[in-house]
């Protein structure tokens, strides 16, 4: 059964998740391993576990000093688990910790190819497609109501 977990960078599983992430996100598109960890610091990191197997990754940024808008950053599942709603179980525990966070907003860049994802999960697209790293992104965001 996956369990969802909130660590931090002293957690022995953030290496792990480190090393999902290079794998996931960055190698593809040709991204240096630990190329996007500017924001690692100061965010909250939630990983998925399969008892100990750490299978996915998602991490929310903070945006503003006042706490009210955030952003989902670099949300990865193994690719031998993608298509099993791990995914679905990592965003719907951000949300429900942003709400309990007070958070107002959580924005993300969704790739494309990938929106329809965070639509079925309540997030709703805005503005222009534009490229980030090389690859077409959508803006999109999601209001809560705490």
């Amino acid at each position: 059964m996956i369990r969802i977990k909130r660590i931090d960078l002293e957690d022995p599983l953030y290496q792990k998740e480190r090393q999902l992430r290079n794998k996931i996100l960055l190698r593809p598109i040709g991204i240096p391993d630990f190329g996007w960890e500017h924001h690692d610091a100061f965010s909250w990191h939630f990983v998925a576990l399969d008892d100990l197997e750490l299978v996915g990754c998602v991490v929310l940024v903070p945006l503003d000093k006042k706490g009210e808008k955030s952003q989902l950053i670099q949300m990865a599942v193994d690719e031998t688990r993608q298509g099993e709603g791990i995914g679905r179980l990592l965003v719907e525990h951000l949300v429900g910790f942003a709400k309990k966070t007070g958070l107002h907003e959580i924005q993300l860049h969704s790739r494309s190819d990938v929106s329809t994802f965070y639509s079925h999960l309540g997030f709703e697209r805005y503005g222009k497609e534009f490229e980030e790293v090389g690859v077409a992104h959508v803006h999109m965001r999601m209001f809560l109501h705490t």
